[in-house]
């Protein structure tokens, strides 16, 4: 079992910027990759981003060039830096632990909200 505890959503005007984190605990040794989820009212969650134990990353492109993820293998912790932010950047973003053919681990989920 994996354990996600996502922290840093909140309130921001557009073209502000946050950084959201996600601890995670339990079986860490079994998760492939970390990847960070949002999903919006009426909408189908979508991946954000994502960071290998390899260390690679990927993003989708709504997000590209204004976005990082990243990791801090000592704390067991995954950052998203988010700057740029529009309104359609809200939604609930989900810290998402990847275990490649078996599945996810899902965090309780932290929302974002964008001011226009």
């Amino acid at each position: 079992q994996v354990q996600l505890v996502e922290s840093g959503g909140g309130l921001v005007q557009a073209g502000g910027s946050l950084r959201l984190s996600c601890a995670a605990s339990g079986s860490i040794s079994s998760i492939n990759a970390m990847g960070w989820y949002r999903q919006a009212p009426g909408k189908q969650r979508e991946l954000v981003a994502t960071i290998t134990i390899g260390g690679g990353t990927n993003y989708v492109d709504s997000v590209k060039g204004r976005s990082a993820i990243s990791r801090d293998k000592a704390e067991n912790t995954v950052y998203l830096h988010m700057n740029s932010l529009k309104p359609e950047d809200t939604a609930v973003y989900y810290c998402g632990a990847i275990q490649y053919g078996l599945g996810v681990y899902w965090g309780q989920g932290t929302q974002v909200t964008v001011s226009s």
